[in-house]
């Protein structure tokens, strides 16, 4: 039988582990919003990254301007030929709506980790952050080759799901209870 003192041990206390919950639903829904924001940006040309005539519904394609200008890494002839593709476009735009609308949700957030980090992974990829140079010679820009801003979204989103962010200020629970999510865990 152990007389070791325990009273030491690293416990959160009550104002942190109440501050987390809501925290990271703060966290979630921004993270949601920013990919709701590029759909809508996308497909209605909200005159941000998009303007009108380049939008969606107007016959523009979500994925022409970003593969087409890939000039760095071993993969760029590839993604280039996937530049203004109807598939690539679909894909593009229904990851970005969907991840969007769970996240903010909270809904099937294994989900969106998993389709999230697989987008960053290829917009990672598309922008090759590993080299100093683009195939003609100009500067890439790249300020950090490993830890930029689509690995930090792709950890984000796997961090949201792993503690169940939808449960605060979300509809996680409620999703967590329906039938077929009971019976597909994946779905979480």
């Amino acid at each position: 039988m152990s007389t070791q003192d325990t009273s030491a041990e690293v416990r959160p206390d009550s104002k942190q582990s109440a501050f987390a919950g809501p925290a990271t639903a703060v966290l979630r829904i921004a993270t949601g919003l920013l990919f709701l924001w590029a759909f809508a940006d996308k497909a209605f040309g909200l005159g941000y990254a998009t303007s009108s005539q380049n939008a969606w519904i107007n016959g523009g394609s979500p994925t022409r301007g970003f593969l087409s200008r890939v000039d760095v890494g071993p993969f760029a002839e590839t993604l280039r030929s996937w530049a203004g593709a109807a598939w690539a476009d679909w894909l593009f735009m229904a990851g970005l709506l969907g991840i969007g609308v769970a996240v903010t949700l909270g809904i099937g957030l294994r989900l969106a980790a998993v389709t999230g980090t697989i987008m960053m992974l290829l917009m990672w990829v598309a922008e090759w952050p590993l080299d100093r140079v683009t195939n003609g010679g100009e500067p890439t820009m790249s300020t950090n080759p490993l830890i930029e801003y689509h690995v930090i979204y792709a950890l984000v989103l796997i961090a949201l799901a792993a503690v169940h962010a939808g449960n605060t200020w979300g509809l996680g629970r409620l999703w967590a209870g329906l039938p077929l999510v009971r019976q597909q865990r994946w779905l979480v």
